[in-house]
């Protein structure tokens, strides 16, 4: 019984991500021609799934951890437009606790919120004791996006970069454990992402006239990235690079890198018995109106 449930789980699990790696599906077959002679060698599918499985076990390990010990864990990611971030916090976040796993993706500031001290609208979301954080693009906007599209003065981003050293400093100070991530594509890759989302209507919300413009202004984008490694990759917390043109193997990379940085250990719980259901003889069951049920079409 328990080899069949298990089994079970497993197809379950695997549907899931099956389900979430449904990719390419409505695309020109063209265009994923193209794609695929760009990557020669992909991650045989079942491998990426068992070692998947296995990271993401480990994940909850860690959840468990961090929960039980109150740890505070911060992880950012950035990188280019399409470089795999969001599938990669996907896979992070998929099989956590909410509670204790969330994300922060903040919108464009507010009026009211450009009229503040920068890093003011990024410290409610940062964690409490028991909580992770993963920041799907944080206050390093101001060095990117906010500084190529000219939304930030050059004086307001050498203030930032005289600031986020110290501020970072500070949050590690205060018990927070900061790792960031940049998720690095080439120009041909992000190119040919871009069409994909183009031909996809399942996916054409992710393209915005922000991220058409990142296209054209490249360059600009490369010399913010170098400036933001040179002054803000700190001992405290340093820059790590995940190559991010195989999105599989990058998702694989950086769940394991992220578990190697963290010195947590396996937290021992008490085993759980499910109790025997209560019954009352008394009790009858109403039987409920049938247009208070969702219909049943599949």
């Amino acid at each position: 019984m328990s080899d069949d449930l298990n089994t079970l789980a497993m197809e379950e699990a695997l549907d899931e991500d099956f389900e979430l790696d449904l990719e390419d599906a409505l695309i020109p077959q063209k265009i994923i021609a193209d794609y695929k002679a760009l990557h020669p060698n992909p991650l045989p599918r079942q491998i990426y799934y068992r070692e998947l499985l296995r990271l993401q076990s480990e994940l909850i390990k860690l959840q468990d951890w961090v929960s039980h010990h109150k740890e505070k864990v911060v992880v950012i990611f950035e990188g280019r437009d399409s470089a795999g971030k969001g599938g990669a916090i996907k896979r992070i976040t998929q099989r956590l606790n909410p509670r204790v796993a969330r994300v922060a993706a903040l919108p464009a500031p507010s009026d009211r919120e450009k009229t503040q001290w920068y890093f003011q609208r990024y410290v409610p979301h940062l964690p409490s004791g028991g909580e992770i954080v993963l920041f799907d693009r944080s206050w390093y906007n101001r060095s990117g996006v906010e500084r190529v599209m000219g939304f930030a003065t050059e004086d307001e981003v050498e203030q930032f970069f005289r600031d986020v050293p110290e501020f970072e400093r500070m949050l590690v100070r205060s018990g927070i454990r900061l790792v960031k991530y940049w998720f690095s594509i080439t120009d041909e890759e992000q190119q040919m992402r871009f069409l994909m989302r183009i031909h996809d209507p399942l996916k054409q919300w992710k393209l915005s006239p922000m991220d058409l413009q990142s296209r054209i202004r490249w360059e600009d984008y490369t010399k913010a990235k170098e400036d933001m490694f040179e002054r803000t990759s700190i001992p405290e917390a340093p820059w790590y690079i995940v190559p991010g043109n195989d999105k599989k193997r990058a998702r694989l990379n950086c769940i394991d890198h992220l578990l190697g940085l963290i010195p947590y250990t396996e937290v021992f719980h008490d085993p759980v018995a499910l109790p025997d259901r209560v019954f009352n003889p008394d009790y009858e069951r109403e039987v409920l109106p049938r247009d208070l049920y969702v219909p049943e079409r599949y």
